[in-house]
């Protein structure tokens, strides 16, 4: 029996079309919330990307792809920074070729530069229309992602000299580098021990690749139908896009509203 449900946001809970969260989404979360499930978020998203959300009361958030965790009053569960070391690698590398990189704080983000790669990702997200500044200072801070703008080939080559740390890309133009150690998974699991409940009693609804392991570790999967095959062929089930109410037929087929 599922007692706990995690969704992702964009591509899940969000249209790309709109990039909002459709009214019959909203209802479902309701109607969910009335049956007495518990109900997180799991995003790539920072604290400050949540205003998607319309102030809906989750019971947790696990942010920046597990970097980040926290419960509906405030409480900080789980956080994971990249250390010195390895920021001070990736700035070395970036200078040689420079591309866009978004350094994601607690509350904020600052981008080395912006370029056309940053605005059409902003235009899906309305979520990254921060500035671009001095990135020297980022060493000093606490740093949960940066979201860097490099194809798949350069990625890999960076990653070898970046032990510490993981990528996930959930869209083609760019990737999330986080600390080892903070992962949607390790959020699960956080929330878990803290509202007591086993990965057999869990939902995860999710779309891309940083989805995945979310996904494996659920005891019920479902996947949207915007998702790659690859994701779709781990599904429990596959539901429509949230173009198409996708998130209400998913709890429809399971009779869960």
């Amino acid at each position: 029996m599922v007692k706990a449900i995690f969704f992702d946001i964009d591509g899940t809970l969000t249209s790309f079309k709109t990039h909002e969260i459709p009214a019959s989404a909203f209802e479902t979360l309701r109607k969910l919330k009335e049956n007495g499930y518990l109900l997180f978020i799991a995003t790539g998203r920072g604290k400050d990307g949540l205003g998607v959300l319309n102030g809906f009361p989750f019971d947790g958030y696990i942010t920046l792809n597990g970097q980040f965790c926290f419960k509906n009053d405030g409480t900080v569960l789980y956080e994971n920074t990249i250390s010195r070391k390895d920021l001070e690698i990736l700035q070395v590398e970036i200078e040689k070729d420079p591309v866009p990189c978004g350094y994601v704080m607690r509350d904020t983000k600052v981008f080395n530069f912006r370029s056309q790669l940053v605005d059409d990702v902003h235009a899906i997200t309305h979520n990254d229309n921060h500035p671009a500044g001095d990135v020297s200072r980022v060493l000093d801070e606490k740093i949960y992602q940066v979201m860097i703008f490099m194809d798949e080939e350069r990625e890999a080559k960076l990653m070898k000299k970046l032990s510490n740390c993981t990528s996930g890309r959930w869209y083609p133009t760019f990737f999330d580098l986080s600390p080892l150690g903070g992962t949607k998974v390790r959020g699960m699991d956080v929330f878990a021990k803290e509202f007591g409940f086993t990965m057999e009693e869990t939902m995860a609804l999710g779309d891309g690749g940083n989805d995945e392991a979310m996904l494996k570790h659920a005891g019920t999967a479902c996947v949207m139908a915007n998702a790659s095959d690859a994701l779709k062929a781990i599904a429990d089930y596959v539901t429509e896009d949230a173009d198409h109410d996708g998130i209400q037929k998913a709890f429809a087929h399971y009779n869960m509203i």
